[in-house]
């Protein structure tokens, strides 16, 4: 068996404000194991740590700036050190003195080098502190003029692949008796459709079973239902992905989350398979009764 191929180390750092909270959150997204402010000194023992329990070809980022005081002057030569077996790139944010000011004050944070003085003169000290590593950068971005959104599409430009970017959908079913799952995106509602709880041999059964699937499918209404709702979802699903968001639940409940609800989801996440999805199915109160 061919030996897996080690997983990229993103080192993220740059000025305070440029973004780096919000490019290891979206590395986190695209499945990367993020450490956050990491001293650079322990880059090697986090990648062994991770080599060991989530194997090597788990990518991992880790961000390293002035928080980590002395530590951050050894960066630029433990990087040339590090020697781990995996593809690394630096990656450095940046941005202007104007607007990292105006996030900052934003923010209502203090500047970490700006001691008793004014924030901008902590900017200018970090730039110093900054320069020679900026210069040895892999990738450099100035996320002056970046929403959040952008600065999300960017790094999943750069580090994302075909897998990490599409969007993870889940499919769950639920029963209203129990609750609506608190995280659920999109929220459908089955008891417009006749009970299989009614009809004797079917109420042991539930909606995985090809007998309850079909008799549920077949209702009036139930086609109607999938051929309206399916384009929805497909439509929320690419505005999602346009919003730099890449993960939604859709549940679908009925009374007990045994029967038509299980069936129904069973349904939507084929539906949405086959459009190309990345989709799961969790079926939250079946064997709950």
């Amino acid at each position: 068996m061919a030996e897996p191929t080690p997983g990229e180390l993103v080192i993220v750092t740059g000025m305070t404000g440029a973004g780096r909270s919000t490019a290891a959150k979206e590395l986190e997204d695209l499945g990367y194991f993020v450490v956050d402010n990491l001293p650079p000194t322990l880059v090697r023992d986090v990648v062994r740590l991770v080599d060991d329990s989530r194997g090597i070809d788990q990518p991992i980022a880790v961000v390293v700036d002035v928080r980590s005081g002395s530590f951050f002057d050894s960066l630029q030569a433990n990087r040339h050190q590090l020697v781990t077996g995996r593809p690394t790139t630096l990656l450095f944010l940046e941005a202007t003195d104007e607007v990292l000011v105006r996030r900052q004050e934003a923010a209502r944070r203090p500047h970490p080098l700006q001691g008793g003085g004014r924030l901008l003169h902590g900017l200018q000290r970090e730039r110093g502190v900054m320069a020679d590593i900026r210069g040895d950068a892999d990738v450099l971005l100035d996320t002056s003029n970046f929403n959040v959104h952008q600065l999300q599409d960017r790094i999943a430009e750069l580090f994302g692949t075909a897998a990490t970017t599409r969007l993870k959908v889940t499919v769950i079913s639920f029963g209203f008796k129990y609750g609506i799952p608190v995280d659920a995106d999109w929220v459908a509602d089955m008891r417009f459709l006749p009970n299989p709880h009614w009809v004797p041999e079917l109420r042991p059964q539930n909606g995985r079973d090809p007998d309850v699937s079909a008799y549920v499918l077949s209702q009036p209404g139930a086609g109607e239902f999938l051929e309206q709702y399916l384009p929805v979802l497909r439509t929320v699903a690419e505005g999602y992905l346009n919003e730099g968001k890449r993960f939604m639940q859709v549940a679908v409940g009925c009374t007990g989350g045994k029967h038509r609800s299980v069936a129904m989801t069973e349904a939507i996440a084929g539906r949405l398979r086959e459009a190309g999805y990345d989709v799961r199915t969790a079926h939250r109160d079946l064997g709950r009764e």
